[in-house]
């Protein structure tokens, strides 16, 4: 799986889906990330998930990214940095 020869979700091997689904499960790993190491964006990523697991697995996998911050790195650097300090 590189970025440079995306393949189409159907064409993933067994392993290869597996493991994006292993990293959009994991908390560390952005979806930032995976878009970097494969090519596939979030919205990609959803519909592998929605596709290959239970009904009951995707909808607990989605409650526990929605807003995540460790999901996406934006968020993710946002508070690390704490709130903005105000000057007066």
């Amino acid at each position: 799986m590189s970025k440079n020869k995306k393949v189409s979700l159907s064409r993933l091997s067994p392993e290869e889906k597996s493991s994006l689904i292993r990293m959009a499960w994991e908390d560390r790993t952005t979806f930032e990330e995976i878009r970097r190491k494969t090519g596939f964006v979030e919205a990609e990523i959803i519909k592998l998930m929605r596709r290959e697991l239970k009904p009951s697995s995707f909808r607990l996998w989605r409650k526990r990214v929605s807003g995540r911050k460790t999901k996406h790195e934006k968020l993710f650097r946002q508070s690390q940095d704490g709130p903005a300090s105000l000057e007066l």
